[in-house]
């Protein structure tokens, strides 16, 4: 029996930093190369997660949005490039399955009343309710007012807000929980 001789063609690992660093230059091909490397496995991941082919398929296409439009801010003394754009698509997918669990319980027997406006609410009960949020926030410390805006109005994870606030991320963690059990207080 012939032996076959051995091939020892050196395998390129994929830059993912230098593709990261091309996406925050705006080249798109270097985006379409991350999705093609990666997309697959990406989509595997959002699907474990999900448990649903369609949904995963619109979390990857979220990532890579999110890739696109924040390759600048990876940071790689925080970690490598690739565990980035892992994150990025499991936080995603993560939001959207707490997401579908909170309109599944909205959208139980006897929960439409809670959820629809009664008709006889006007603008200024409207404002008055909305005039209450700002004024609980406003009791809030500085640092955790900024951990919650950053949270539920620019949609950061806690990782980002660490970094945007320059604190540890179990800080992060804290403010916001501590903030929210604070503001329902102030709610009630």
């Amino acid at each position: 029996m012939k032996e076959r001789p051995i091939l020892n063609s050196p395998v390129v690992p994929f830059d993912f930093e230098g593709c990261l660093a091309a996406c925050a230059q705006g080249d798109r091909h270097a985006l379409q190369a991350l999705y093609e490397h990666e997309g697959a496995r990406l989509l595997g991941v959002a699907r474990r997660i999900a448990r649903d082919q369609a949904s995963a398929e619109d979390i990857v296409h979220d990532a890579f949005v999110r890739i696109w439009t924040r390759a600048a801010s990876y940071d790689p003394a925080r970690g490598s490039a690739r565990g980035w754009v892992y994150s990025i698509t499991r936080h995603l997918a993560l939001n959207f399955v707490r997401d579908s669990r909170w309109e599944a319980e909205l959208d139980e027997p006897g929960m439409g009343a809670a959820v629809t406006l009664a008709p006889e609410l006007d603008d200024l009960q409207l404002w008055s309710g909305s005039a209450k949020i700002y004024r609980c926030l406003e009791q809030l410390q500085p640092a955790p007012q900024r951990c919650i805006l950053h949270a539920y109005v620019d949609g950061c994870s806690n990782a980002e807000i660490a970094t945007l606030l320059g604190a540890p991320l179990g800080t992060v963690k804290a403010w916001i929980k501590r903030s929210l059990k604070a503001l329902r207080e102030c709610m009630t």
